[in-house]
């Protein structure tokens, strides 16, 4: 045997030996998918939240990702109402055989248990399984710009030179964006009166218009007009800066040190259901949260991918209820 009869009979067996090494792992990953999810259906991710809202367009982005990686179809239901109780009350209500999987933002999961003391039909931390934090995103405090405070220091020097003259706006009651601002006036010392309204861009109209002077807002909504040079963008109620927001101080940098008002989204699955499926969706969504378009596509509505193991997914619940629960009680806020 000449040496190119060798090398060409060595590449075949190399060419043949890759191939069957990626058969076995391609029968090891559909034999494991098969053990988990035995029935022929799909996995259902119920969305709280209607059809083409941010949690819907990006629980959509990492789905079809982690279909493939599953080797097991996905399907999107969205079962919107209540702020996302009624949906995430469904899954915590399932059976908790991997077939349902929850895809949240953190208020059915923080405020709603308070909120909702007798009403809400299901305890986050013992109805539901963590999974994920998928990405976070800081809320930004943004100012009616004929105010003249380009910054937070000049806000709050202003306001404090004025007590009972200004307000600001939320989105109701209980919401991130009331919460966040009461725990910012109280600890600005500020005294800023409360007006609540049906939606954010009714609450950036009412700051365009003069009506109010500040709110704390998500950034998809904001930006717009920050960019536009029609409201100023004071700070975020991040711990640290974010690329995503480029040159926006944060709060706990800027004299309010530990102040964090984070949204974010996770994946959780009902109570019970197996360790082996809980791990093996969250190691594939910590694998999604690194790849390029979908990192580019959460950056582009201002979300941050996390990708995180369910413990470090309970332990933010926790930390984020024992934050806000002594907010809602002070304020003695009710939804029932």
């Amino acid at each position: 045997m000449n040496t190119s009869q060798s090398v060409s009979r060595t590449s075949c067996l190399i060419r043949h030996s890759v191939l069957a090494v990626a058969a076995v792992f391609g029968l090891a990953a559909s034999q494991a998918a098969m053990a988990a999810w035995p029935d022929d259906k799909p996995i259902r991710v119920v969305v709280p939240f209607p059809p083409g809202s941010s949690p819907d367009i990006l629980a959509r982005t990492i789905t079809e990702p982690l279909a493939e990686a599953l080797n097991q179809a996905i399907v999107i239901e969205n079962r919107a109402g209540a702020g996302g109780n009624i949906g995430t009350r469904q899954v915590a209500q399932a059976d908790p055989d991997g077939y349902s999987l929850l895809y949240t933002i953190n208020g059915p999961l923080v405020t709603a248990p308070i909120l909702y003391k007798n009403t809400l039909g299901y305890d986050p931390l013992k109805d539901l399984a963590p999974i994920s934090l998928i990405a976070t995103s800081p809320n930004v405090l943004i100012a009616n710009k004929e105010l003249g405070t380009p910054d937070l220091a000049s806000f709050v020097a202003k306001v404090k030179a004025d007590p009972d003259k200004y307000n600001y706006g939320s989105v109701g009651p209980g919401s991130a964006s009331h919460l966040a601002m009461e725990m910012f006036t109280n600890d600005a010392d500020l005294d800023l009166a409360h007006i609540p309204y049906s939606g954010f861009p009714n609450v950036i109209n009412a700051i365009l218009a003069g009506d109010i002077q500040a709110s704390f807002m998500v950034p998809a909504i904001a930006m717009s007009q920050v960019k536009a040079g029609k409201i100023d963008a004071l700070a975020i109620s991040n711990l640290t800066p974010v690329d995503t927001l480029p040159g926006i101080p944060a709060l706990a940098e800027n004299g309010f040190p530990g102040f964090e008002a984070i949204s974010w989204n996770a994946m959780l699955a009902p109570a019970g259901t197996d360790p082996e499926i809980l791990n093996r969706v969250s190691s594939e969504i910590t694998r999604i949260m690194q790849d390029p378009a979908v990192v580019e596509k959460f950056k582009s509505v201002y979300f941050n991918p996390v990708g995180s193991d369910p413990e470090e997914l309970t332990e933010l619940i926790e930390r984020e209820q024992s934050t806000w629960n002594p907010v809602i009680e002070k304020l003695n806020i009710s939804l029932e």
